[in-house]
């Protein structure tokens, strides 16, 4: 069986370049789209400071602010999902995707989910997760936001702390470069009585730079029951204090109200959600030839009202309770990056994070009417610190290492060291080797809320082996990538049965053992084509939801004149949406289309299609996702 996964494997990695190596010339267009390795790209999230990424032995792939406006779409996540390699995100709708049952939201990366933790998000390098659930807050992270995001794909503990155990993806918040005022108006309407509008006010005026945005979503859904409403917003000042000094305070605040149907053959009544999630931060930043730093405050926050509904079909009667809960998360973040002689940077950083809230059930009927059970109210604190070497070694090697020191205020101290190599060799070759640990310390809803809650468990870990080759050609028009990984994890909490009483118990006891070949390419045609595409295959010995085996992304985008127009196909095989003694996999092919008319100077026309096959699936077992959809609108710029 893995013979042959393996066959199939090897083999669209043959087709896949095999497509993306025809003949051409020029470079920085390639950087117009997504792609991994790209020679002279400077990426952030690998080293906290600028790093061109050839330096880095890490694989870092990028979207950027183009590729992100030429997907349509009010969401960051659909876009990563297209363009990244491994990485997945679960949804059950044409919009939005909530918390509750159903696991939607839900982001993957080489089967390691942000659901239970394992994965982090950051907004400019801040982490951004709910206090007592530990999982990245899905909603929050809109186009709106972005100037582009950059996808760590590997353990980034070393940098990054607890969750980031399987990954980081880092969204870049939006600037003005050059003096002036720009403004634009989104606007759209489509199936489903769907809406979304956008509004951004961008501002640049000698040392001050603004950005204000707010977006309104909504939608009915394809189901009875499924209506989603969503409000955003996004501001951030920066003020150039002098030529190498800079600060900048940013708010982002989403709040939805969701209706949620359940499984189709288990419907529900009365599930709904209303929830609101804000993120803050404020730091100061110092850029020199020789060296730069950051410190920075970051506060997030978040409320949820959730009504669980009920199930008619199986005898069930309306709920007696509704769950609410407040969390909060803030952290200080402070580092220095310094070149002592030449070809070496070392940076030196200390983080402090403190994390928890409190839930609690309202009785609004029943014999509890007018009473609360409170579940859980808590805090915990983690404090760390963290050296991170690089050195060139002549013009060809570049050698990485850190530790991270990481104390938490409950379980203890942790020790995590990375290490790796980058190989520049003849013909724009890239050839890096890595060796990296991870690490998750339980969150608050696994030790303290809910049966089977165990406070007693201790952190996860594992370890990711990683070989990357990378290669630009034809003066830049032509580049890809081959990744090939292997994670070994320990110590994985599962709930299994209670050995010392009855019911069931969160223990230390599970496993990682998943292998995956990654594969990327770009190639500009001409000025007016490009194609792109995207393969990756995730063995895994414990097979996990939405983690597909397969997953393949091939599009190529037409720029001419007024018009432009892009298109892609996805396919997913192998995508478990249920696991266990019976388990369920998926596979589906998806087409998207998108296009877009200058009428005026000031005025675009557009148009999105999304998976226009009509192709009947699920990502969530029992959760059928929408037909095809048409979204049309305009672009008002000012």
């Amino acid at each position: 069986m893995i013979n042959r996964k393996i066959r199939q494997c090897l083999g669209s990695i043959i087709l896949c370049t095999s497509l993306f190596y025809p003949e051409g010339s020029r470079a920085q267009e390639v950087a117009d789209s997504t792609r991994s390795y790209t020679i002279g790209e400077v990426v952030v999230t690998g080293t906290r400071d600028a790093t061109d990424v050839r330096h880095l032995s890490q694989t870092v792939s990028v979207v950027n602010r183009r590729k992100i406006e030429q997907a349509m779409q009010p969401s960051l996540l659909p876009v990563l999902t297209e363009n990244v390699p491994g990485l997945f995100t679960t949804a059950r709708g044409i919009m939005g995707y909530g918390v509750s049952g159903g696991a939607a939201g839900g982001i993957s990366l080489r089967g390691l989910s942000g659901g239970t933790a394992r994965m982090m998000v950051l907004i400019d390098g801040h982490p951004q997760y709910a206090g007592i659930f530990g999982h990245p807050i899905a909603d929050a992270y809109q186009s709106l936001l972005a100037d582009k995001v950059e996808v760590l794909r590997g353990p980034a503990s070393v940098l990054y702390g607890s969750n980031a155990m399987g990954g980081v993806v880092n969204v870049v918040t939006r600037k003005m470069h050059e003096d002036g005022v720009r403004t634009n108006l989104h606007a759209g309407y489509g199936s489903y009585n769907t809406l979304e509008t956008e509004l951004t006010n961008m501002v640049r005026k000698g040392r001050f730079s603004s950005i204000v945005s707010g977006s309104y979503n909504r939608t009915d859904g394809h189901r009875d029951d499924m209506g989603f409403e969503q409000y955003g917003g996004y501001a951030k000042v920066g003020y150039d204090v002098t030529d190498n000094w800079n600060m900048y305070a940013d708010v982002n605040v989403t709040h939805f109200n969701a209706s949620y149907p359940g499984q189709v053959s288990a419907p529900l009544v009365d599930a709904y959600q209303r929830i609101t999630r804000g993120v803050s931060s404020f730091a100061v930043t110092n850029h020199y030839q020789r060296t730069s730093g950051a410190a920075s405050f970051f506060y997030n926050w978040g409320n949820h009202w959730i009504n669980d509904g009920y199930t008619p079909s199986a005898g069930e009667t309306a709920q007696d309770g509704r769950f609410k809960s407040r969390d909060n998360m803030m952290g200080v973040s402070l580092y220095q990056s310094a070149q002592f002689f030449k070809g070496n940077r070392i940076t030196f950083g200390f983080d402090w994070f403190r994390y928890g809230g409190k839930a609690w059930t309202d009785y609004v009927a029943g014999e509890r009417e007018g009473t609360r059970n409170d579940l859980v109210d808590k805090h915990e604190d983690e404090i760390a610190g963290y050296v991170d070497f690089r050195q060139d070694i002549g013009k060809w090697l570049t050698l990485n290492a850190g530790i991270r020191v990481d104390n938490h205020s409950r379980i203890g101290t942790e020790w995590i060291p990375q290490a790796g190599l980058a190989f520049h060799l003849p013909s724009a070759i890239e050839l890096k080797a890595s060796a990296s640990e991870g690490f998750r310390y339980p969150i608050l809803r696994e030790m303290y809320m809910f049966p089977p809650q165990n406070p007693d468990l201790k952190p996860e870990s594992m370890w990711n082996y990683e070989i990357a080759l990378s290669q630009t050609l034809l003066n830049g028009r032509l580049n890809y990538g081959v990744n090939v990984f292997y994670i070994d994890g320990k110590n994985l909490i599962m709930t299994l049965p209670n050995p010392n009483g009855s019911g069931m118990l969160n223990q230390n006891s599970g496993k990682i053992d998943n292998a995956g070949v990654e594969l990327m390419a770009a190639y500009r045609i001409n000025a007016y084509w490009s194609v792109d595409a995207n393969y990756s295959f995730l063995h895994m010995k414990n097979p996990v939801i939405a983690a597909p085996e397969h997953k393949l992304y091939a599009g190529g985008s037409f720029t001419k004149g007024r018009w432009s127009v892009s298109s892609g196909i996805q396919y997913i095989d192998g995508l478990y949406t249920s696991v266990g003694d019976n388990p369920v996999t998926e596979n589906f092919v998806l087409w998207n289309l998108r296009g877009q008319f200058s009428a005026t100077q000031w005025l675009d026309l557009w148009l999105r299609g999304e998976n226009l096959m009509a192709q009947k699936y699920e990502i969530n077992a029992g959760y059928p996702m929408p037909g095809a959809t048409v979204m049309g609108g305009i672009n008002i710029h000012f």
